[in-house]
């Protein structure tokens, strides 16, 4: 799928640009002119948070999400989870929503006590509580919480999503562009999604094209909230890096954020150019990015 994906973006924007017409106008044209975003802080192993969230706010966001915690056993000591509370009680007190991303760490035993300890601090939405496989365990939490509960960055087609809709178990849908089949696949997710009264917030902490996808979606999907950046997420400058997404595109101001919004792309195909030289010289020398883990005191691998 993440294969058709990159297919699918492509002759969307062959098409709209041959057309001589914004992307998201051959999807019913705009239902908003401006796009609602949160970037990422905290890391893997969250930390700094108060910081980076001051750093987010001048740079314009009033939303950022962080790991909700770093990586805890099946069943753990409480005291595993009481960071996470106070991080999240130090971002709100900056006036910032906050979206908490169990990133499925979690399981069933430790995520309902941290959904509850949480609670009262109103987060913006919990992610993936629990991995998705767990179906049963997360319509269980979807009772216990008044959170939002956002999830499907591992459902790659409708028929993945359906399941979650059906069961009335998430708030918000989160599919991600890359790997669901593209622009067509996430339309269609979007419309399902709507007549169950669920909210879309594609999940994409990537590059340019894949955000401006995303964007060309956002334009024109009523039950759209808001779009996850990858902007000086922590993957792009760890190391030292010197690249982040807008490193390759041509009109740098295209990401500038005011007021936690994004204006709406009016250019051409997916409204971005790429800036394919700069491309093509990163390329030579780019390494692989390396799969991830985490292992526990004992020496058992844990959810990353």
């Amino acid at each position: 799928m993440s294969a058709l994906a990159g297919v699918d973006i492509a002759l969307w924007d062959l098409l709209s640009r041959r057309l001589s017409l914004p992307l998201h106008v051959l999807l019913g044209g705009a239902v908003r002119h401006k796009i609602k975003v949160y970037s990422w802080i905290g890391g893997d192993r969250p930390r700094d948070v108060e910081a980076a969230a001051k750093e987010r706010y001048a740079q314009g966001f009033r939303a950022v999400k962080m790991n909700a915690t770093e990586d805890v056993d099946w069943l753990d000591s409480p005291k595993a989870l009481e960071t996470s509370v106070e991080r999240c009680r130090i971002v709100k007190a900056l006036g910032m929503d906050v979206g908490l991303d169990f990133h499925g760490r979690l399981h069933k035993p430790m995520a309902k006590q941290l959904a509850k300890a949480l609670e009262p601090h109103r987060p913006l939405f919990i992610e993936e509580p629990l991995l998705s496989e767990h179906y049963e365990g997360i319509k269980q939490l979807s009772g216990l919480t008044t959170i939002p509960i956002a999830l499907g960055e591992r459902l790659y087609s409708r028929w993945d999503v359906k399941r979650f809709l059906h069961d009335t178990s998430i708030d918000v849908l989160q599919p991600d562009i890359s790997h669901c089949g593209g622009i067509s696949e996430i339309r269609r997710i979007a419309s399902m999604a709507e007549a169950y009264d669920v909210a879309l917030a594609p999940h994409c902490p990537l590059g340019p094209i894949a955000l401006a996808a995303c964007m060309q979606i956002a334009m024109c999907t009523p039950n759209f909230t808001i779009q996850e950046m990858g902007l000086t997420i922590h993957y792009n400058t760890e190391g030292g890096g010197e690249y982040d997404i807008k490193n390759y595109i041509v009109d740098k101001g295209t990401w500038d954020v005011t007021d936690g919004y994004v204006q709406g792309l009016k250019g051409v195909g997916l409204g971005i150019e790429i800036d394919e030289e700069e491309v093509r010289r990163v390329a030579k020398t780019a390494n692989a990015w390396p799969p991830k883990g985490f292992v526990g005191p004992d020496g058992s691998i844990r959810e990353w």
